[in-house]
């Protein structure tokens, strides 16, 4: 095992890890074990900034520690950043179910969703935040504070102290017309971005306009030695097809994440129907609920009722309560697909996309969002147009197994070119030394967009 067996509660003042309070209860590898997965500049790279932010001290928060991509990518971060020197916190939030539900309708009017932001959402937001504020959140004196995503962005205005650095950084799919179309919401973050020093987000056409800070493009990325996407035996693989009936002999058609509106999981159902008429298959759809996450259930209960008469279809509901669980089990039921699907309608990343390119796994996505950064189409997967075209191109995955391994290795390659940790935490250190030193600052560079690889070539492939 590469990670400590313990289950993560956070302390009741939201933290998760603090190597100060003396709690880490999660842990990764050492540096060396993961320098075999890059090439000799971007080791030397890492290592050069290193030495720069050695002694700095950051604070990260978000709002959940289980469930979401997020949260996950911070298990990683978080203890690999303490393990390099540099000291690294961990908290979250505390929200009522109105909070969350205010935070969700945000996030999903951003993303494009028809809605109107309302003065009501934002005296629910203001007042939480003011609550979150009042309670000795930070409690020491971090050099630089992370903020995730919409639900804590406004602590910047209560809590930040002279001298601090402070970042927000947005995961999600921003969508400019529904801003436009929104200016209440659009004003409404806009307020808050004020308070920070910088933002980064995943790819450049995420980024708002009239947000007059530095900007950094850094996208997300997997941790190859975590539970998630460590190599696992068969026998391990086994054993979890067998704990949820699923028989190995049969291809499997998956679509593993978050049980969420913008997944496109009624696309991958459409396409599973038409497959299953010409070819012997299983469906997978597998997912937890994250505790911010209030919609997941609904949209669960309906997928839930929409299969319930196809035996072929499994519907599983993964505990998000012992993490190591819940992702060796993503993990065998990743390998044991034949084919993975995530033709979701927004999507501001798609970790679970990198996972399976990582596996070798053939990925049928959307052409949506950030995900272009990651499925070279034709070449580590395919993107969904309807039912009927993505039928086919199953059909044949499934009949040229050969094409499909193919398939499968180039995603490989893609993803350890481009979104491993180690190689993207040393970006996040860059943005933080330029900040940390005063190299970057809004009031001479509101408008700069920055980023430590050309990912504009990516998207003109």
């Amino acid at each position: 095992m590469v990670e400590k067996m313990k289950q993560v509660f956070p302390l009741p003042d939201g933290t998760v890890y603090s190597r100060r309070k003396k709690f880490e209860p999660f842990s990764v590898p050492p540096l060396e074990a993961y320098m075999s997965f890059l090439s000799n500049w971007k080791a030397e790279k890492l290592l050069r900034i290193i030495e720069k932010v050695k002694g700095i001290k950051v604070l990260e928060i978000n709002a959940t520690a289980k469930g979401g991509g997020v949260a996950e990518m911070l298990f990683s971060s978080i203890p690999f950043m303490n393990s390099i020197g540099v000291d690294t916190e961990w908290k979250t939030i505390h929200g009522t179910p109105e909070y969350y539900e205010c935070t969700k309708n945000i996030h999903n009017i951003m993303q494009g969703k028809k809605g109107v932001f309302t003065p009501e959402m934002a005296e629910t937001y203001r007042c939480t935040l003011e609550e979150s504020s009042n309670v000795n959140l930070i409690d020491y004196e971090p050099n630089v504070v992370i903020s995730h995503d919409p639900q804590p962005m406004g602590l910047a205005k209560h809590i930040k102290r002279p001298g601090q650095i402070w970042f927000w950084r947005c995961h999600i799919d921003i969508e400019g017309q529904t801003l436009d179309k929104n200016p209440g919401l659009f004003e409404f973050m806009r307020g808050w971005t004020h308070y920070y020093d910088a933002a980064i987000f995943s790819t450049a056409h995420y980024v708002a306009p009239g947000w007059a800070v530095p900007r950094f493009i850094i996208p997300p990325f997997i941790d190859p030695l975590s539970e998630k996407n460590r190599e696992l035996s068969q026998k391990e693989i086994d054993a979890v097809l067998a704990k949820y009936n699923i028989d190995s002999r049969i291809p499997i058609i998956a679509q593993i994440g978050r049980f969420d509106p913008w997944k496109g999981l009624d696309r991958t159902i459409a396409t599973y129907r038409l497959v299953r008429k010409e070819r012997p298959c299983q469906l997978l759809l597998a997912g937890g609920i994250a505790s911010d996450d209030p919609e997941g259930v609904r949209i669960l209960n309906r997928i839930l009722e929409e299969t319930k008469n196809d035996e072929n279809v499994h519907v599983l509901n993964l505990s998000l309560e012992d993490r190591i669980e819940n992702w060796r089990e993503v993990n065998a039921l990743q390998r044991a697909a034949t084919i993975l699907m995530q033709p979701s309608t927004r999507e501001g990343f798609g970790l679970v996309i990198t996972e399976a390119l990582w596996k070798r796994k053939p990925v049928i996505t959307a052409n949506v969002g950030a995900i272009p950064l990651q499925v070279l189409g034709g070449v580590t997967g395919y993107f969904y147009r309807n039912a009927p075209n993505t039928a086919r191109k199953v059909l044949n995955l499934l009949d040229n197994p050969k094409e499909a391994a193919a398939m499968g290795e180039s995603g490989r390659q893609y993803v350890k070119q481009h979104f491993l940790l180690p190689d993207r935490i040393a970006d996040h250190l860059m943005a933080i030394n330029l900040l940390v030193k005063g190299s970057i600052n809004k009031d001479v560079c509101s408008e700069c967009i920055i980023s430590f690889h050309p990912w504009f070539k990516v998207r003109k492939r």
